[in-house]
């Protein structure tokens, strides 16, 4: 069992490392300042990232994506997660795999230029009254002559300012329940479809978060996404899809972000004659951190590696969601403590992180909710959860 990165994959790292330290960086204060990303800035971080191959690694080839296998993705994500959300976004794109249940005029309409970042999409599944739950929807489609009429609302869209088009979730057949959900490929140009507030934010400045409103808008079977009434297992997989990468693998990032700050300045700043480090209270924060960064990154691998090998995945990846999310804040609340008062100052980058760290226990799922989906699956499968003689 060999865990050591092969020489392609250390290129990969070190390639995106050194795009984010030298292109992302420097505007991640302008960004906080500011509260958004200009927009020809933001276009020419696109093109120097397409132009490296950095952009929709996620999405096969045939597609014209960069085909990475999962494992592969997921230490691409973990680097993403060493900067700002909304530079990520803007440099390596946010082509959700749903996608690809894309076929016919559908692939050109919608997917293949989101590959290429002509279009942008927003996955629109929350509502004021179904977060966690996603199958407690109201926003609903029904059938008119040749197509469908779509009404509701929701809310918490990120990015939802830039995006020309949403996969919005919608109740197709209220006596089916879960099973009666549908995805819809929706352009925000449509009749009907209103962008409503953006939603103020703790942390991620820069990044839209904004509600949705749907008129009696009139779709065509064509903006149905994938079979009727198989919605939320679409979204349930993209939505495992992103709790991996986007939550676990940058949760995974950002805390070895912040400890690299949090050893630096325990070996450079000085009370009582000697370096914080030297404090044995200190270590015990330092080393606190170095094992569970660790602990959460060999989570996500297995349920990376998990994935590629075609298992199934879905309590590891909640595993992942819980662990890295957790672990991220416990990260930067030590490295708060470690600061000091500058810790608490917007003078430095901690502060930032630390409020941006708080949504990864809340956001694709709450830690309270994946806790008991794990512990579901752990009374239904016993050992096979956790016992690696028993999983098959």
């Amino acid at each position: 069992m060999d865990f050591s990165l092969s020489e392609d994959q250390r290129t990969l790292v070190a390639m995106l490392r050194r795009f984010i330290e030298e292109k992302l960086a420097p505007l991640e204060e302008t960004v906080e300042r500011e509260g958004r990303l200009a927009p020809e800035v933001a276009r020419d971080l696109f093109e120097q990232s397409k132009a490296l191959g950095f952009y929709a690694m996620n999405i096969p080839e045939e597609f014209g994506g960069g085909g990475l296998s999962t494992v592969d993705m997921m230490l691409a994500e973990e680097q993403f997660g060493r900067t700002t959300d909304i530079l990520i976004r803007r440099s390596f794109g946010n082509v959700y795999e749903v996608l690809l249940k894309c076929v016919g005029p559908q692939v050109e309409r919608w997917l293949k230029p989101a590959t290429r970042g002509e279009r942008t999409c927003s996955i629109a599944i929350t509502e004021p009254e179904a977060g966690s739950d996603a199958a407690s929807i109201r926003t609903a489609a029904t059938r008119a002559g040749g197509g469908w009429v779509l009404d509701g609302k929701k809310h918490f869209i990120s990015d939802g300012l830039f995006s020309d088009f949403f996969v919005v979730s919608a109740v197709t057949d209220p006596s089916a329940g879960g099973r009666g959900i549908s995805l819809f490929l929706v352009d925000r140009d449509r009749k009907g479809v209103t962008i409503g507030r953006d939603q103020p934010m703790m942390g991620l400045r820069g990044t839209s978060h904004v509600e949705l409103f749907f008129d009696r808008v009139e779709l065509d079977d064509q903006c149905l996404l994938g079979e009727p009434g198989r919605g939320l297992g679409y979204a349930l997989d993209t939505l495992g899809r992103v709790r991996l990468g986007q939550v676990g693998a940058r949760a995974v990032g950002k805390a070895t972000k912040i400890l690299d700050l949090a050893v630096g300045q325990a070996r450079e700043r000085r009370q009582f004659g000697k370096a914080i480090g030297e404090f044995q209270l200190i270590q015990k924060m330092i080393a606190d951190s170095v094992i569970e960064i660790n602990a959460a990154r060999l989570l996500l691998w297995n349920a990376a590696a998990a994935i590629d090998a075609g298992r199934d995945a879905r309590a590891l990846i909640a595993m992942v969601k819980v662990n890295a999310s957790e672990t991220l804040g416990r990260v930067a609340d030590r490295a708060v403590q470690i600061f000091g008062g500058m810790g608490f100052s917007r003078d430095l980058p901690i502060e930032r992180y630390y409020r941006d760290a708080r949504v990864y226990r809340i956001f694709d799922g709450t830690t309270e909710i994946h806790t008991a989906g794990i512990a579901r699956a752990a009374l239904k499968s016993g050992g096979a959860l956790y016992d690696p003689v028993e999983a098959v």
